[in-house]
């Protein structure tokens, strides 16, 4: 009888063992290619157990954008958020990426420059960092650059391929370069040391998908569901991020992610949180503006044998809006 009992108990430990490991969230990388207020859903998807409700435990992973890009096509990381210039150029390499929820659909790109320069004229001859090739940013500048009337090869305008935000900064303020192009935080930043915006993109509406939520076709049809709960997960943080009750919050996890503590910055990259739509699909008039200012700017000529539905996949974000999914979100229901 002791023996059996004792038999009777280890069975029960390996059977709750096995239990508890069955319900432990699958860990998984997930990269996301910026630091900015458009990353917020994310942070809050982790922080505030979004992803946990749907039983993940996301490891999140900043790489900047182009290299995040490179990781997924390798097959290393299988889901992101990066935007739709970097899926681009992954289809027309003949790679497999798609987007599948947008959460940025407007070029905010703001061109910021030293005190000295005080028009467009004054940044012939000048270097501007604009970030990764073919990336947000280096779009943004030869957008801005052409509301301006400036053509960089005919003004003699060295386009800098300077990476993440933090170091267009901190060139600009060194005198490496004399202008660069960022997001509104980072603007702020060199603002406050003396500098100036010459233009802001934001105040143009330029449609333009950026930052989405990324994977391929192939791991997407082989984990339907996984893909879905990471899709719902991020809608939650943006839902939660737009609500005015959680602006603390939301600048807490601001604060603490893009390690800033100056108010004036944290409003800033809040700003971007205000611009997240509520319902985060990607954008089709955003993908379409990505795709032409490729091929118009000389980035990616083979941009323009691609169309809407090579870049974006709607069914997941379609299927979500029709099962009452996001409007549940903000009815409070």
């Amino acid at each position: 009888m002791k023996t059996l009992c004792m038999f009777l108990v280890l069975c029960f430990l390996s059977f709750s063992s096995r239990a508890a490991a069955a319900e432990a969230p699958l860990r998984l990388p997930f990269v996301y290619g910026a630091i900015s207020g458009n990353t917020v859903p994310l942070w809050i998807a982790k922080e505030h157990g979004f992803f946990r409700k749907y039983n993940l435990d996301p490891q999140l992973i900043f790489i900047i954008a182009g290299r995040a890009a490179q990781a997924m096509l390798s097959g290393e990381i299988k889901i992101g958020i990066i935007g739709a210039t970097h899926v681009a150029n992954v289809v027309t390499s003949g790679g497999d990426l798609t987007m599948l929820l947008g959460l940025e659909t407007k070029l905010d790109s703001i061109l910021v420059v030293h005190p000295s320069i005080k028009s467009a004229e004054g940044l012939k001859g000048k270097k501007v960092a604009i970030g990764t090739p073919a990336g947000t940013a280096s779009l943004g500048a030869y957008v801005g650059l052409d509301y301006l009337g400036l053509v960089p090869r005919r003004d003699n305008i060295t386009l800098m391929g300077v990476g993440a935000p933090s170091d267009r900064l901190a060139a600009l303020l060194a005198g490496s370069v004399d202008a660069m192009s960022v997001s509104g935080e980072v603007a702020q930043a060199a603002i406050n040391q003396g500098h100036r915006v010459l233009l802001d993109l934001a105040k143009e509406n330029v449609p333009f998908q950026s930052s989405g939520l990324v994977t391929s076709r192939k791991f997407m049809a082989a984990n339907p569901q996984l893909v879905e709960n990471v899709a719902r997960a991020v809608v939650e943080g943006v839902a939660f991020a737009r609500n005015p009750a959680n602006k603390k919050t939301v600048l807490q996890s601001l604060s603490r992610n893009m390690r800033i503590d100056k108010a004036d910055l944290l409003e800033k990259a809040y700003q971007r949180v205000d611009g997240l739509p509520p319902k985060p699909c990607p954008s089709i008039p955003g993908v379409e503006s990505v795709l032409k200012l490729l091929v118009q700017h000389g980035l990616n000529p083979k941009a323009s044998q691609l169309r809407m539905e090579d870049i974006a996949d709607m069914s997941l974000c379609k299927k979500l809006d029709e099962s009452g999914f996001l409007d549940r979100l903000y009815s409070g229901s």
